[in-house]
């Protein structure tokens, strides 16, 4: 009976409320919702696809681009032939000038035919030279049709609404054939089997607390107290005035420490539900 007695009597180490990581999920991509696969208290995997925005306006786009790139190209191999052409010619050209050389090392050639072979090395070095520079603003045009292809397929990746985290749906703000806009915020998710509990602590329980320690979480129940267990995983290094929900008016005014407490739940832990945190189990003693 003693036992008992002094347990009522106890006060909690701390107080607080259950809080849970929180996601808006939204649209990174303008245009029509085709479906939105998610509902409230629906549970969803990460990498899940959940949803689609109306691509076709990005995929015709991207066909025209594909076209007019394809065109350039084309523009680019009748350079590259033109090229190849001349390089030939050149190639040609040389061995007759040196052949001509040769010739007249031996007095068989005239010094006219020499000159006449140099010339045309020389005229066909900058045809080559100027097919070449026509080929630089083909070329910086091709890549610029790659960077805004590569930019319509991001977009299409974007349209693709791929579900973040694993967690449960706590509301939705969208539906099915709804025009949306980037940013338009389309469902809230939140990881729930991992709930977190903030509490607030005086400066003389402070070396009390260490990150790591593990804890007693208590909610109220239908027959008492439900206990938890639960790990110490933040301490705030700096104070603050209770929040106004905590206790009694003259404890308000005190200056304390908020912690945060990880604790598996088993599906009675939700949103804002209020507990207590106790350091010692004492009804182990």
């Amino acid at each position: 009976m003693g036992i008992l007695s002094c347990t009522n009597e106890e006060k909690a180490d701390g107080y607080g409320n259950f809080e849970a990581t929180e996601i808006t999920v939204s649209a990174e991509s303008a245009g029509k919702l085709l479906f939105l696969a998610v509902e409230e208290g629906q549970v969803v995997e990460e990498g899940t696809m959940v949803g689609l925005v109306d691509t076709l306006s990005l995929f015709l786009t991207k066909q025209q681009l594909l076209a007019s790139k394809q065109t350039v190209y084309s523009k680019s191999g009748s350079v590259s032939s033109q090229t190849n052409v001349l390089k030939e010619q050149l190639k040609n050209a040389v061995l007759e000038f040196d052949r001509v050389s040769k010739m007249i090392a031996d007095g068989a050639a005239t010094q006219q035919q020499l000159d006449r072979g140099s010339s045309q090395v020389e005229v066909l070095k900058k045809q080559i030279k100027s097919v070449q520079i026509q080929q630089l603003p083909i070329e910086k045009e091709a890549l610029s049709f790659d960077a805004r292809i590569a930019q319509i397929d991001h977009q299409i990746a974007q349209s693709t609404l791929k579900n973040p985290i694993n967690g449960t749906v706590l509301g939705k703000f969208a539906e099915a054939g709804e025009v949306v806009g980037f940013g338009k915020p389309l469902y809230k998710i939140a990881d729930l089997e991992d709930m977190l509990l903030r509490v607030y602590i005086s400066e003389t329980q402070l070396p009390s607390i260490t990150i790591g320690q593990d804890v007693i979480v208590k909610i109220d129940s239908n027959d008492g107290m439900k206990e938890y267990n639960g790990t110490v995983s933040w301490v705030s290094s700096t104070a603050e005035f209770t929040p106004k929900i905590i206790q009694t008016k003259e404890e308000r005014v005190n200056l304390v420490y908020a912690v945060k407490i990880n604790v598996k739940n088993d599906g009675s832990l939700k949103i804002g539900m209020p507990a207590e945190m106790w350091i010692d189990n004492l009804e182990s003693l």
